[in-house]
């Protein structure tokens, strides 16, 4: 397996990077392009950059079509609906759509006596995309400024309330999500965006889009001074203007 390059942030804090199989290299080429199909032949190419021979990918894609994360037409491969919403995730996780916050929280409880281990997995994934965090088990909430529409799945097993909590909503937002962790990789990340070789480019941007789906995306009152969040999102725009353009020049698009 290829080894991905290593950085380090303006405190020498290393920043190893997720090495990407085949699989990952066509779902990242084709997550980050708009609209989301591309010919084999630009992702053999792109499988390329890391050393990953031509029958590895065209391997790659042929499970992936079976399994459904992909369909192919007259050499063309495009995303299916469910990795498309997590193209749409990914692109809002850029820009999150946010309001003003009064306060309160939005809360949600599960009321469904019994459910089938998918049932339990779909719920979770939901409330990952929705950037709710688990209190403690069946019980999720977050504050209430982010504009997104809650999927079917959450009616089907929740109940859903809105409310304000008694104690310090910054201290209860620090123990729902790791903020100096999200904060200090953000920072590593951030440094990262620099010039280099292509296949090294991919990776961060790669690795920046998977960290800010992470983001909680939390009313400033809620968050550690100097919050780099914005400042990765300003950067990495910067950065994949440049990238996104020698990439295509690079697959021959």
């Amino acid at each position: 397996m290829n080894r991905g390059p290593t950085t380090m942030d303006d405190t020498g804090v290393s920043l190893p990077l997720r090495p990407l199989t085949a699989r990952s290299v066509v779902l990242s080429t084709l997550l980050g392009h708009h609209p989301p199909a591309l010919p084999a032949r630009a992702l053999v190419r792109a499988g390329e950059l890391f050393g990953t021979a031509e029958g590895t990918v065209r391997t790659a894609l042929t499970r992936m079509v079976a399994a459904g994360d992909l369909e192919q037409r007259d050499g063309t491969y495009r995303l299916t609906e469910r990795l498309l919403a997590r193209q749409a995730r990914q692109d809002d996780s850029r820009a999150p759509g946010i309001h003003a916050w009064g306060g309160g929280w939005e809360i949600a409880v599960v009321t469904a006596e019994r459910r089938a281990p998918a049932d339990r997995a779909g719920l979770r994934q939901a409330m990952a995309a929705l950037r709710l965090a688990e209190l403690r088990e069946g019980c999720w909430l977050r504050p209430a400024n982010l504009v997104r529409t809650r999927p079917p799945v959450l009616a089907e097993q929740c109940a859903m309330f809105t409310g304000e909590p008694e104690g310090d909503p910054a201290e209860l937002a620090a123990t729902l999500w790791d903020l100096d962790g999200w904060a200090a990789r953000a920072n590593a990340l951030r440094a990262a965006l620099r010039p280099g070789s292509l296949a090294e480019r991919f990776m961060v941007s790669a690795a920046v889009l998977r960290h800010l789906l992470a983001d909680p995306v939390l009313p400033p009152e809620l968050l550690p001074t100097d919050w780099p969040g914005e400042g990765l999102r300003r950067h990495y725009e910067e950065f994949d203007a440049e990238f996104r353009e020698t990439l295509r020049g690079y697959l021959g698009i």
